[in-house]
């Protein structure tokens, strides 16, 4: 199964790449662009989805400072 792992940063917990992006923004010609946050997409195909938050905790993501969710994804 092809499922897909969102990691994001937790609230509160700084985010220079965000920052950067949300400040380059306006430069750009964006205007009223707030709150950007960057993460990453990881997509794995998995015979156990079950076991993808183990290997978020232990090595996808670090859960002190990042949140983490994982999406099956339907195969066509």
């Amino acid at each position: 199964m092809r499922v897909r792992v969102l990691i994001r940063p937790k609230e509160g917990i700084l985010d220079p790449q965000g920052q950067a992006v949300e400040s380059a923004l306006p430069a750009l010609g964006f205007e009223g662009v707030r709150n950007v946050h960057v993460g990453r997409l990881i997509e794995l195909d998995v015979d156990d989805p079950a076991r993808v938050p183990e290997m978020c905790e232990r090595l996808l993501a670090n859960p002190l400072i990042e949140d983490y969710e994982v999406q099956e994804l339907v195969s066509t």
